[in-house]
């Protein structure tokens, strides 16, 4: 039985695109102020944080399933090499940089794409505990049943919000045909697959400083399951990646760092925290079975 009415997952995404992602997701999984991460395998940081995750059993490292580069000039490719009229690259072989252009890959391509991420992540040996997905792109409608079935087939719990629409990726992916994302919501539930009340983000916009942007951020923070999806990076690399955005990363990560100040939110807003390798485990009992 819960011990609040608010369980929260607070998330690293994009760890793998950096040095300073894989560092500042070991360090504060540590602290116990982050309690999941997920990496991205076409990354190039990606084989350092496999084996930081194959020598720390304890660290809770899920897949980040991705379809876009959107940094510039630092890019990633498809593993699978697929050819242009897939859609899932531009005309040098890259993905796309926005989750408009990559919706209009074809299904095949991603499921093969998102497949061979897994695989990799699965031969790398990380015990993995759940996939999401970069800039939510295969959480699309396009894309939500293929990522439902993967989360199936390899018996994880996938990152799934009840509202799109309240979702910040929807705020950047074009025009969405909510009613397909929605019946596949319908039937997760009916499985027993967890679904998250609410997906709270890094404040990309903030006009104050870390400490009062994620104070709101914590007591915004309902009833049900939530989930923060947060893009920690330690001070050194991610400033010659996106110059004018590198210290939203940063100083997220050294506020974060600061765990008596993350303890004292958890505690004031009554917060109990989870790991997704909690959901998953809870899945793999009672809906996925061996």
């Amino acid at each position: 039985m819960s011990k609040s009415k608010k369980r929260v997952v607070i998330h690293e995404d994009d760890v793998g695109m950096s040095h300073g992602a894989n560092m500042a997701f070991v360090e504060l999984s540590k602290l116990g102020t982050c309690s999941s991460g997920s990496v991205m395998v076409p990354c190039p940081w990606f084989p350092e944080a496999a084996e930081l995750a194959t020598k720390d059993a304890s660290l809770d490292v899920g897949v980040h399933l991705t379809l876009t580069s959107e940094q510039k000039p630092y890019r990633w490719r498809p593993l699978t090499s697929p050819p242009k009229s897939a859609g899932l690259t531009d005309d040098y072989g890259y993905f796309w940089p926005t989750v408009p252009q990559a919706r209009k890959a074809h299904p095949e391509a991603v499921e093969a794409e998102l497949r061979a991420q897994i695989d990799v992540a699965v031969a790398a040996g990380i015990d993995i505990t759940h996939f999401d997905c970069h800039m939510g792109t295969a959480q699309m409608p396009e894309f939500t049943a293929i990522l439902r079935k993967l989360g199936a087939e390899y018996r994880q719990p996938v990152l799934l919000v009840k509202d799109l629409s309240k979702y910040n990726p929807a705020s950047y992916a074009g025009q969405l045909d909510v009613g397909r994302y929605d019946a596949e919501i319908v039937k997760a539930k009916a499985i027993g697959e967890p679904v998250f009340d609410i997906v709270l983000e890094t404040p990309w916009a903030r006009k104050t400083d870390a400490k009062t942007a994620y104070y709101e951020m914590f007591k915004a923070i309902p009833d049900g399951l939530t989930f923060l999806s947060l893009h920690f990076n330690t001070v050194g690399d991610f400033e010659t990646i996106n110059p004018p955005d590198a210290h939203l990363r940063t100083e997220e990560y050294e506020l974060f760092a600061m765990s008596s100040v993350i303890k004292d939110w958890i505690a004031e807003f009554d917060v109990e925290v989870i790991g997704m390798r909690t959901l998953r485990d809870d899945l793999r009992a009672n809906v996925y079975r061996a």
